[in-house]
């Protein structure tokens, strides 16, 4: 099963190297992993999409918490929460053609960012399963090339993450 931790670490070198490490050296499969700071500058966010059975996924997260930088492990999977990804595809498209691509982004809200003489470039964001119907809707076109952000997430509500090891 597929499940979405989110954590709040220390912001300082090694910090991910540490995380990266803890995965490959347990041979545990990671599927996606963000970065990025919060309000405060000295923690981040880290998002990581993992996959495994009950007892893998629970390892995983004794592990990580383990790590003096984790500040707080939340497992969003089951929780209500906004789950979002950022894919930029870059597509080779005749000229009597662009309009085509034009409306396929228009379904899927997304946006043309830059067009060439021989490419266009489709900025999209949503679910993963959108960005993945869309790749399936351009897949009769050629994709040069597709850059995937990787998950990130956050908790719906009011419900604040506190930045203190252990709240």
């Amino acid at each position: 099963m597929t499940h979405v931790v989110s954590l709040l670490v220390e912001n300082h070198q090694g910090v991910l190297a540490r995380i990266a490490g803890l995965f490959s050296g347990r041979a545990y499969n990671l599927e996606s992993l963000t970065v990025g700071i919060t309000t405060d500058p000295s923690v981040s966010r880290i998002t990581l999409v993992c996959s495994g059975d009950d007892n893998v996924i629970e390892q995983i997260k004794k592990q990580l918490n383990k790590l003096i930088d984790v500040i707080k492990l939340t497992d969003l999977t089951g929780l209500q929460s906004v789950h979002r990804e950022l894919a930029l595809i870059k597509v080779t498209v005749p000229a009597e053609k662009r309009g085509e691509i034009f409306q396929i982004a228009d379904v899927f809200r997304a946006k043309v960012v830059d067009v060439g003489t021989e490419a266009m470039v489709i900025e999209v964001t949503g679910a993963p399963e959108k960005i993945d119907d869309m790749l399936t809707l351009l897949s009769g076109y050629t994709a040069l090339e597709v850059a995937r952000s990787g998950l990130v997430s956050i908790e719906r509500g009011k419900k604040i993450k506190k930045a203190a090891k252990g709240a």
